[in-house]
């Protein structure tokens, strides 16, 4: 999983962690330029035959990306976690039949931290948004957004998210296994961390000119700081409440990034080079938009949904992760979120993504070896089925997901 320098770890102050939490949750389960391996598929865009919109925006300036995130954002809440890293063991398998079933060149909407970025790939959308009830969230999303456009290419993007230097002679071709090989032999250097996080806060800050408040900035280098010090083996982390580090059988960061699909084709954002520009070039663009929300909440669901239907675009997919799970908890709240679904613009082909598990009803392949798996779901149908009363239970939305 890598090394890291442990002899300065007294030297080092780390950051106050705070607690922040998400409506992205995996319980217990899970959370791009050149040509790399032959047998990697191309980021080049597909033929999209999607509605397309005219006025859906090439770019937004920074002042434009900054008031939209905070204009369709509402307050800060809290989960039951850190949802810092992916806890889906197998979220790449479902990406064979995403590709078939979503249309290229639409939005998509998602939650949590990064794995987000190889669904973006996969759907090849034109613009994307990051609705999370955490605040902790947006901020993460911040960090990835300076250290893409901070980062040439997916070495240099590597080196800064876990502060190693780069090793001297990996090529743009490098499998991802490769890639992280070379960084296994690196060890973390103090000093590089310090000169990235001034690097990232002036990025932001400066050069962006994001508002982001002390408390803001203190947080977001908390976050920046768990990668620098657990490195590549970062994982999951629950709330010691919920079983704190010791629990479960979570993938690390590594493991997420070398995780392939069914067919055993490599799919993730550092696969290859093409798929980490892809990327690379939405976050240039400042068209991937973190917002704080509550998928059940007044106004950032359907805020969101009004600005894609007034460009004349549709939501392609929707990364929800099993955060229904944990709505159908509380009563109300899934209804809350179903009838805000119900707003989002889409079409035949939007589809849901989905972290299921066989214990709740699911029933097809593909598992992983916390028995979930990823699926999807027809936007479109979710809604007609929910106004009908035919989804109630999370044994429903597990039973028809795909």
């Amino acid at each position: 999983m890598g090394t890291r320098c442990t002899e300065w770890r007294h030297d080092v102050r780390r950051p106050r962690r705070r607690t922040w939490a998400s409506a992205v949750v995996l319980a217990g389960v899970v959370v791009t330029a050149g040509m790399v391996a032959q047998e990697a598929p191309s980021a080049q865009p597909r033929t999209s035959t999607a509605r397309q919109s005219a006025t859906l925006p090439a770019r937004l300036t920074d002042a434009q990306f900054w008031a939209l995130s905070q204009s369709l954002s509402e307050p800060n809440g809290t989960f039951r976690s850190e949802n810092l890293v992916s806890n889906e063991h197998t979220f790449q398998f479902v990406i064979p039949a995403l590709t078939r079933q979503v249309r290229a060149g639409g939005v998509y909407l998602g939650v949590a931290p990064d794995q987000n970025f190889t669904y973006m790939v996969a759907t090849q959308p034109r613009m994307a948004f990051i609705v999370d009830i955490r605040r902790g969230n947006l901020l993460q999303h911040l960090m990835y957004k300076a250290i893409f456009e901070l980062s040439r290419d997916r070495a240099d993007f590597v080196s800064r998210l876990f502060s190693k230097p780069r090793p001297a002679g990996l090529r743009p071709d490098a499998t991802v296994d490769v890639l992280f090989e070379a960084y296994a032999a690196v060890e973390t250097d103090k000093g590089a961390y310090a000169a990235n996080v001034e690097a990232i806060r002036r990025h932001l800050m400066t050069r962006r000119g994001f508002a982001l408040s002390t408390e803001d900035w203190e947080q977001l280098e908390s976050i920046y700081f768990a990668f620098f010090w657990d490195g590549p083996a970062i994982r999951y982390t629950p709330l010691p409440a919920y079983g704190g580090r010791g629990s479960g059988n979570y993938p690390s960061y590594e493991d997420l990034m070398r995780q392939a699909d069914t067919d055993g084709v490599a799919r993730g954002y550092l696969a290859n080079e093409a798929n980490f520009l892809f990327v690379k070039g939405l976050q240039e663009k400042n068209l991937i938009v973190p917002v704080v929300g509550d998928f059940a909440g007044p106004k950032a669901l359907r805020a969101v949904g009004q600005y894609v239907r007034e460009r004349g675009a549709i939501v392609s997919a929707f990364y929800v992760s099993n955060v229904e799970q944990y709505l159908l908890m509380e009563p109300g709240k899934f209804d809350g979120f179903a009838k805000n679904v119900a707003t989002l613009p889409v079409d035949a082909t939007s589809s849901f993504i989905r972290s299921v598990a066989s214990r709740f009803g699911y029933g097809g392949g593909y598992l992983g070896p916390d028995g979930r798996a990823s699926a999807l779901d027809p936007i479109r149908l979710f809604v007609r089925d929910y106004e009908a009363g035919r989804i109630r239970s999370y044994l429903d939305v597990n039973v028809r997901s795909k």
